[in-house]
């Protein structure tokens, strides 16, 4: 298949061109430089012919966004309607990646890929606004609501906690925040495994199973960079004030995916064992 991947310069779009490449694909890396998404209307000749496109291009910086809304919105939501039209007339199929800020946070179950939306935080606000464009605009799309993330192509808290482990004495880390520890490696192996089923158009959840706090998951780091974990003491969220309000839990169900016979990503824990050795290096 000929797929083309924005945000390739990112810690995702980094490992979605590795991962489709050893699977096989043709692949056409692009680079903001290449493609602006957020410029204007999109031809479809931009496309190159690809019979499916990879949004990985993304305001993230969650904290800037609530001063910045207008330019998070521009590149989380006008951004991918440009994409998803172009799609659209191209006849391509449309990945575009969001997130667990999409949800309230206050729940105590997985949320389930039919959640309501209902966003707290201008960034969560900007990622849910471009999820109902692609609806609207590409009938050919898989958004990818994902969390928590890290890999080995970008700054990302595992990197952090392994860095501040080998300066400090001690790590305090927040316990009352809750979600799935992601490896970008396991993301684009997911999509590379839909693009194989030929998986239905809808909305899936791409994060790790099981589910961890931020203390939980700065211990596993910890240990695996070689130090120990009880070195990371926990704290409350109130400790560390941010701009931008966290989600309190971040744990998405993966119903969807059973339901088409696609295995979800395993454990986090489990997970981040294998990865360690590539994040960590």
């Amino acid at each position: 298949m000929r797929i083309l991947v924005t945000g390739v310069n990112g810690m995702l779009g980094t490992d979605v061109v590795t991962v489709l490449r050893e699977a096989g694909h043709d692949v056409l890396p692009r680079t903001r430089a290449d493609l602006d998404i957020t410029a204007g209307p999109i031809l479809p000749d931009a496309l190159a012919g690809a019979d499916l496109v990879v949004n990985c291009a993304a305001w993230t910086a969650v904290d800037a966004a609530e001063t910045a809304e207008a330019e998070a919105f521009t590149a989380n939501a006008v951004g991918p309607a440009n994409l998803a039209r172009a799609c659209a007339r191209a006849g391509a199929r449309l990945v575009q990646i969001s997130t667990d800020y999409v949800f309230a946070g206050d729940a105590t179950a997985p949320y389930d890929e039919a959640a309501t939306v209902a966003p707290r935080s201008a960034y969560g606000r900007t990622k849910a606004a471009g999820e109902w464009a692609v609806r609207a605009e590409a009938p050919e799309h898989w958004i990818l609501r994902t969390a928590w993330l890290y890999g080995a192509h970008g700054p990302n808290f595992a990197a952090t906690m392994a860095r501040l482990a080998g300066e400090k004495d001690s790590l305090s880390v927040v316990d009352d925040q809750v979600g799935q520890p992601t490896w970008t490696g396991d993301v684009a192996r997911l999509i590379a495994a839909l693009i194989a089923a030929d998986a239905p158009t809808g909305t899936y959840h791409a994060t790790s199973g099981g589910r961890a706090s931020w203390y939980d998951f700065a211990r596993a780091v910890v240990a695996s960079a070689g130090h120990d974990p009880a070195m990371v003491t926990p704290t409350d969220s109130a400790s560390f004030a941010r701009p931008a309000p966290r989600p309190a839990w971040s744990v998405l169900g993966h119903g969807a995916l059973t339901a088409i016979g696609v295995e979800p990503i395993g454990d986090w824990r489990a997970r981040w064992e294998q990865a360690a050795a590539v994040v960590l290096r």
